[in-house]
C-alpha cells in the first residue's frame, strides 16, 4: 500500500438484513505504508450475530519506526533548508556590500559579485530541487521536462561558479606579478568580455547537449520515458570528457598555474625585502 492511501474495511454480509450501524468501518492508515501491520477479526456487539469486522492493529515497534521516520525527515529538511537559506543570504550580503560602498567597486570585486550571483542561483535552482528529491526518497514529482531543466541549471551554474574562480586567479596574477601593467591589462572592456564568456560558455555543456539528448545513452533516454518519476543524470563518455574539461580540468590547471606564479612572486619579493 502506498503512502497517503486509506484502508477501507467492510463488514461481511449477514444472512439477515444488517442493522443501519453495521454498514461499514473505515480505518485511516495515512503515512504507515512502510509499517508491518497485522490484522485481526473481532466481533462487534452492535452488529448482528454473524457480522464481523477486520481491524488493522499497529504494534509498538511499528509506532516507534514511524516516529523515527518522521524525525529523520524533519532533521533532513531542517539541515537542507538552513544550508539553502545561508547560501542565499550570505551571497546576497556580498552583493549588497559592493553595491553600497563605492570604494569596493574595483575590477576584482566585480568578479566576486558575479560569483556570488552564480552561487545564489545554484542554491535557488539546483539545491532546492535536490532537497525535494532527498526528502521524497528519490521520487521526482516535476515531470520529464523539468528534470532536464534541473540538470541543465545544475551543470550551468556550477560551471559558471568555477569559471569565475578561474577569472579571479587571472586577475590576481596580473595585479601581483605585473602591478604596473595591471590598469592597462584589466580594463572595463576586458572585464565585460571575460564575464560574458564566463556566463555564456557553460551553456554549451549544459542546456544545449542536455535538451538535445547528446549527454546520455539511448538506453537511458528510453528508461526515462518509461519512468517519469525518476530523474537521474547519466552521461556518456564523450560528454563526460568535454564537460569535465570545460567545467573542472581546464579552469583547475589555470588556477594552479596562476597561484603558483603568485606564490613565486610573493616569495621573491619577500627575499628582496630581507637582503
Amino acid at each position: 500500500m502506498e503512502a497517503g492511501n486509506t484502508t477501507t474495511v467492510v463488514t461481511s454480509p449477514s444472512p439477515s438484513p444488517p442493522s443501519p450501524t453495521a454498514d461499514s468501518m473505515v480505518i485511516s492508515a495515512n503515512s504507515t505504508w512502510w509499517l508491518n501491520t497485522t490484522s485481526t477479526t473481532v466481533s462487534s456487539s452492535s452488529l448482528s450475530s454473524t457480522a464481523t469486522a477486520t481491524v488493522v492493529v499497529l504494534s509498538h515497534e511499528d509506532t516507534r519506526h514511524y516516529w523515527e521516520f518522521v524525525l529523520v525527515i524533519a532533521l533532513k529538511s531542517s539541515v537542507m533548508g538552513f544550508i539553502i537559506i545561508a547560501a542565499l543570504f550570505g551571497n546576497l550580503l556580498v552583493i549588497v556590500s559592493v553595491m553600497r560602498h563605492r570604494k569596493l567597486r574595483v575590477i576584482t570585486n566585480y568578479f566576486v559579485v558575479s560569483l556570488a550571483l552564480a552561487d545564489m542561483l545554484v542554491a535557488l535552482f539546483a539545491m532546492c530541487f535536490n532537497a525535494s528529491v532527498e526528502l521524497t526518497g528519490g521520487v521526482w514529482h516535476f515531470g520529464y521536462f523539468m528534470c532536464d531543466v534541473w540538470n541543465s541549471m545544475d551543470v550551468y551554474f556550477s560551471s559558471a561558479s568555477i569559471l569565475h574562480l578561474c577569472c579571479i586567479s587571472v586577475d590576481r596574477y596580473y595585479a601581483i606579478v605585473q602591478p604596473l601593467d595591471y590598469p592597462l591589462i584589466m580594463t572595463h572592456n576586458r572585464l565585460a568580455i571575460m564575464l560574458a564568456v564566463v556566463w555564456c560558455a557553460p551553456a554549451l555543456v549544459s542546456f544545449l547537449p542536455i535538451f538535445l539528448g547528446w549527454y546520455t545513452t539511448v538506453e537511458h533516454l528510453e528508461y526515462r520515458s518509461k519512468h517519469p518519476d525518476t530523474c537521474q543524470f547519466t552521461v556518456n563518455k564523450p560528454y563526460a570528457v568535454v564537460s569535465s574539461s570545460v567545467s573542472f580540468w581546464v579552469p583547475g590547471v589555470i588556477m594552479i598555474c596562476m597561484y603558483y606564479r603568485i606564490y613565486m612572486e610573493a616569495d621573491r619579493q619577500e627575499r628582496m625585502l630581507y637582503r
